[in-house]
C-alpha cells in the first residue's frame, strides 16, 4: 500500500512541475556593466519591454543606434510556427520561437534577406539569472558572426 502512495505522490509531483514555462513578462533596463558587448558597435536595447501570455511573447526594444533612437516591435507564436514581423528596410523577418527542453530558456531564431542576395539569421536565447534577463545574441551574415550577452535587470 505504501508503495502505490508513493507512485501517487511522485506521480502528481511529476504531472504538475511539468507545463510551467519561465513567464519573462515585464519591463527590463540594460545593465551595460554586467553584459558582454560588441567593442566596435553594439545593437543592445537599452529596454526591453516584455509580454508574454500561453499563446504568445510580444518585445519592444528601446535602443540607440548611431545616434539614432529606434523602437522595435515583433509579435512571436510559443509553437514552434513561423511569425512575420518588420525587417530592416522594408523587409520582412520571419522568426520562430521554441521552447528549451526543460523549458527554461526561450530560443528565437530570426533570418532577414540582406542587400547583398544573403539573408542574416539572428539566435536570441531568453533566459533567467537570479531576478535578471539573460540574452544571448548570436547573428551570422556575409559580414561575419557576432555574440553579445545582455543583462537586464527588472524595474
Amino acid at each position: 500500500m505504501k508503495q502505490i502512495l508513493y507512485v501517487l505522490v511522485f506521480s502528481l509531483i511529476s504531472v504538475s512541475s511539468m507545463g510551467e514555462v519561465v513567464d519573462f513578462s515585464g519591463t527590463w533596463n540594460l545593465n551595460k556593466s554586467k553584459s558582454t558587448l560588441n567593442e566596435q558597435f553594439s545593437m543592445a536595447p537599452n529596454q526591453i519591454i516584455l509580454i508574454q501570455n500561453n499563446d504568445g511573447l510580444a518585445v519592444e526594444k528601446h535602443g540607440s543606434f548611431q545616434d539614432q533612437d529606434y523602437t522595435m516591435t515583433d509579435k512571436f507564436t510559443l509553437d514552434g510556427k513561423e511569425c512575420i514581423n518588420a525587417g530592416w528596410m522594408d523587409t520582412e523577418k520571419k522568426s520562430t520561437a521554441v521552447w528549451s527542453a526543460d523549458e527554461k530558456s526561450l530560443i528565437i531564431t530570426s533570418k532577414i534577406p540582406m542587400q547583398d542576395g544573403g539573408e542574416m539569421t539572428i539566435n536570441e536565447t531568453y533566459q533567467t539569472e537570479e531576478n535578471n534577463l539573460k540574452v544571448v545574441v548570436k547573428v551570422s551574415s556575409s559580414f561575419g558572426d557576432v555574440t553579445e550577452t545582455y543583462l537586464f535587470e527588472k524595474q
